[in-house]
């Protein structure tokens, strides 16, 4: 079957024609033209047969293979490698580092888009570098761009973005980027972003905790400056907030040391779930009483913790995803902040 037949150029449209070639290999498979395993024209015969230039072909391509739509055999050419999904939302759904925070906001997005999209998700481990060349492989390939933006500086400090970050997400066109986790990105108003509020979030989920918390002497945030994967300083922030709001005695330690000096009256709050486990490990071994001669908070719930009854401050990390997908099918626009709570158990 001389495929190149059913692919066709409108000289006097409006859209590129690279888009056009995608949007018409799209077309002949959703009605049939085109099957699975086929084999379709060279970049070469294609330019020549539609007199476009061979740079317009391979674009059209390249976009065609990012979406799986069209495989390459080395050696003997271009092949449809799929047939299903094609009129789906193709997203591609970008998250920072690898844990069950950022998954339980993947797999609420995933359930609740269900069936209506094909999502690609990517892990860029809070590195510009491969985050950039994650953007720029997938450039124009995609329905939507889902990403949850947090970076690391070269002293392991937390950055939301950076100068490259943000010029190449002001590439992406605003009705196609989804910002999640916050709304620290300097690219405009109109732009669907479904947000936590470090700062505010972490001051108000204490206040509303503030009558478990003044039965302590003295509150210690364990803030880790420098990891792998940096938090944002305006945890810290909020944290600093309060307590002095609340004329509390606090201190601010970089992590849960071994043989850490402990007294009764302390409140931890912890982030990293290394520092929750060494801290509740000296607790028991010192014979301290959790949630009465020592209490912790720890930062972003899991079910784990509340199997262990461990107090913790948190944002919806489901209804971060959910709301995220409804935007996306509703076509609605404009901010969303999703609810940070204080949830008390009986580590406090």
């Amino acid at each position: 079957m001389e495929l190149h037949k059913f692919i066709k150029i409108d000289e006097d449209s409006r859209i590129p024609k690279y888009q056009q070639i995608v949007d018409s290999v799209i077309q002949n498979i959703s009605s049939g033209n085109f099957k699975i395993d086929h084999k379709i024209p060279s970049i070469n015969s294609l330019s020549e047969d539609l007199y476009l230039s061979r740079d317009t072909v391979e674009k059209a391509y390249s976009i065609l293979k990012n979406r799986n739509i069209i495989a390459s055999i080395r050696g003997k050419g271009y092949y449809i490698s799929r047939t299903k999904l094609i009129k789906k939302l193709n997203i591609l759904f970008l998250i920072n580092k690898l844990s069950w925070y950022k998954m339980e906001i993947y797999h609420s997005f995933l359930n609740s888009i269900g069936s209506n999209a094909y999502i690609d998700l990517h892990i860029y481990h809070c590195d510009e570098t491969l985050f950039l060349n994650l953007l720029s492989k997938h450039e124009k390939a995609y329905d939507y761009y889902v990403i949850m933006p947090h970076f690391k500086t070269e002293d392991l400090q937390h950055t939301y973005t950076t100068e490259a970050v943000t010029q190449a997400l002001n590439k992406i066109p605003k009705t196609k980027l989804v910002l999640l986790d916050h709304d620290q990105i300097p690219i405009g108003d109109n732009v669907l972003t479904v947000y936590q509020d470090f700062e505010n979030d972490i001051y108000s989920a204490l206040k509303n905790g503030i009558k478990k918390i003044i039965k302590y002497k003295k509150i210690i945030l364990i803030y880790p400056e420098k990891t792998v994967y940096p938090y944002p300083k305006r945890i810290k922030q909020g944290f600093i907030k309060f307590c002095a709001e609340h004329h509390l005695d606090f201190d601010i330690l970089n992590q849960v040391y071994n043989d850490m000096v402990l007294l009764k009256g302390d409140l931890f709050i912890t982030i990293l779930e290394d520092d929750l486990v060494n801290l509740i490990e000296q607790i028991r071994d010192k014979e301290f009483v959790l949630g009465g001669d020592i209490g912790i908070v720890s930062y972003n719930d899991t079910p784990l913790k509340a199997l262990l009854g461990i107090t913790v401050i948190s944002t919806d990390f489901r209804i971060m995803g959910e709301t995220a997908s409804g935007m996306i099918l509703n076509n609605e626009k404009g901010k969303y902040k999703v609810p940070f709570n204080f949830i008390e158990r009986k580590s406090t």
